[in-house]
């Protein structure tokens, strides 16, 4: 074996693992929200988490992705470790579709359709499709579709040269003496953890086993201690993403490690004990990659199988190894963690919950606003100030993070998500601000010992309870993403601008009467202007959710065209005018 096939091998790896980074992160974009949905379903069945997380992990083809996922999810209270215990267990199982679709190379058939089930064949097939949707579509999800299918040639051909770059070592008297020392199974067992630990991909580590196998000289003594290192060496991604996170966080690798290192160390025992009382014949042979496939299958399976039961003792295992600090020592958990930036329509899905959070949050410090105009008292008044400052930070948090976010890799549709978000959270931020305004206003009332008119408290009445609406209906349309509520939204924003306008009129009549003062005079107008500005905002958030449901983003075309000759705004507008008419 030469220099060059030493460079064809290292180049053949870093075409499969490029491949591999390049189709696992389209299937991510693919699953959009989807891959979040899915394990937001958690709940403490572990047999439900055990099929979600194999199901993920065969979609996004990647278990160190979905661990580091998890890692994340833990670490900002997303999910909790027993949830995520089941999770790992599945994507061991998800992670062996990798070494099935790579068992194709050892496909060997006169048949020409056989033929075509070849790596070296199909996959050309593939790029050249992947290719012509890159390059000719508009829409993402088939330039998506287009980066997967190139990915995957990719991956296939790396296999496919790491294969003939090893070749020559069949007829190596060096490589047969160096593989005599893996018929140790502990030089085997840290060989395979070794090698995935430092490439990072117990995928990657698996198709070079294939790779090898292809010279006949690997045998299934030497393959089945190697395959169970290298499901320990796969832990080795989850542990570094555990750095700097919070202690329950850290547990997840902890309980990745113990299921791998447990695993291997009772099933390598009893294929041995089996071997010495019962000689298997089979273990002398070369092994193939259909049987690299088979063997790491089966192991997995057998694991987990092994395991499931005990996610409670693996639990009881981290908290031993990892004992809980104090309270007051713990690092708090992160608001949004960074490590879901490995997967982005994950922390997109995410950052939407923290956004309706948000919107939640603005409508009840409104709402108890509102209420300190005919009730002010202090505890009301503290609170609505302790929320403020929680709006500015969720602001604050959330706008920072989706930039970082808007810098990786996303698709049309997320950057969509981002940009929908970041013009609704400057909008629900500011509603916070118009509470405290309002709260200004019922301070002066009460420190002053003043109150509106009868005429004057009905009609605010009537305006409140129309303000109320519109910040339900926005918050229910925001976070049920309801695009039949944010359409109300703007004929009731009109109609509340038309009760503002007929309240200033009826307070210039009383004032022309000597009904009101002057003084009065200003902190109505210093109301009604804050009512008016928070039905501007709701109006604001309620177009983002339509023009985002259209894939666009021009608010004032959409005005435009609602306001003039649309048959639904003007029935919603004669409804909310009728329900909140001003009785003379």
């Amino acid at each position: 074996m030469d220099i060059f096939s030493i460079l064809t091998l290292a180049g053949g790896l870093a075409f499969f693992l490029y491949g591999m980074n390049v189709m696992s992160s389209g299937l991510e974009r693919m699953a959009g929200g989807k891959l979040e949905g899915a394990l937001k379903q958690m709940t403490s069945n572990r047999f439900k988490g055990l099929f979600l997380g194999a199901g993920v992990t065969a979609a996004i083809q990647s278990s160190s992705a979905l661990t580091v996922m998890l890692v994340g999810l833990v670490n900002s209270g997303i999910m909790n470790l027993r949830q995520s215990i089941g999770v790992i267990m599945g994507s061991n199982i998800g992670t062996t579709v990798t070494a099935w679709f790579l068992s194709m190379v050892g496909i060997e058939s006169d048949n020409l359709w056989i033929n075509f089930l070849k790596p070296e064949n199909f996959s050309l097939i593939f790029a050249l499709v992947g290719i012509f949707l890159i390059m000719s579509s508009k829409g993402s999800k088939k330039r998506e579709i287009g980066s997967i299918l190139v990915g995957f040639a990719v991956l296939m051909y790396g296999m496919k040269l790491m294969g003939g770059a090893v070749e020559p070592l069949a007829n190596s008297p060096e490589f047969a003496q160096l593989l005599i020392a893996f018929e140790n199974p502990v030089f085997g067992v840290l060989a395979g953890a070794l090698l995935t630990g430092i490439i990072q991909s117990s995928s990657a580590s698996v198709g070079i086993l294939q790779a090898l196998s292809l010279t006949g000289s690997i045998t299934y003594g030497m393959a089945i201690p190697i395959i169970m290192g290298q499901n320990i060496g796969t832990c080795i991604t989850s542990l570094i993403s555990s750095i700097g996170v919070s202690t329950n966080a850290k547990k997840v690798a902890v309980v990745h490690i113990s299921f791998n290192l447990i695993g291997t160390a009772v099933w390598l025992s009893v294929f041995y004990l089996i071997n010495a009382v019962f000689p298997l014949s089979f273990v002398g042979d070369s092994i193939g990659v259909v049987g690299v496939a088979v063997v790491h299958s089966i192991f997995n399976i057998l694991t987990t199988v092994l395991l499931v039961p005990f996610t409670p003792q693996l639990e009881r295992i981290a908290n031993a190894v990892l004992k809980e600090k104090d309270q007051a020592a713990e690092a708090p958990k992160e608001f949004l963690d960074a490590r879901l930036f490995e997967t982005p329509s994950v922390a997109i899905s995410e950052c939407n919950n923290k956004a309706s959070e948000m919107s939640i949050l603005a409508r009840d410090t409104l709402f108890s606003a509102i209420g300190t105009v005919s009730d002010y008292d202090e505890e009301t008044a503290k609170k609505i100030l302790q929320n403020e400052d929680m709006l500015d930070l969720y602001e604050d948090r959330l706008s920072s993070y989706l930039v970082k976010l808007s810098s990786n890799a996303v698709s049309a549709g997320d950057s969509l998500k981002i940009s929908k978000m970041l013009h609704a959270i400057g909008n629900l931020e500011r509603l916070g601000d118009h509470a405290v305004n309002i709260l200004e206003v019922s301070e002066e009332l009460h420190n002053k010992r003043l109150w509106f008119s009868e005429q004057a408290t009905a009609e605010l009445k009537v305006l409140t309870s129309a303000i109320e609406e519109i910040l339900t209906l926005t918050t229910d349309a925001y976070t049920k993403e309801d695009v039949s509520l944010a359409e109300r939204v703007e004929p009731l924003e009109e109609v509340i601008d038309n009760i503002i306008a007929d309240v200033k009129a009826k307070h210039v009549q009383r004032l022309q009467t000597g009904q009101c003062t002057i003084e009065m005079g200003f902190i109505l107008s210093d109301l009604l202007n804050n009512y008016e500005r928070v039905s501007d905002h709701c109006s604001n958030i309620a177009v983002t959710i339509i023009e985002l449901a259209h894939n666009s983003f021009d608010t004032h075309k959409y005005l435009n065209s609602v306001k003039f000759g649309n048959s639904k705004f003007n029935s919603d507008y004669e409804e909310f005018s009728k329900k909140y008419e001003i009785k003379e």
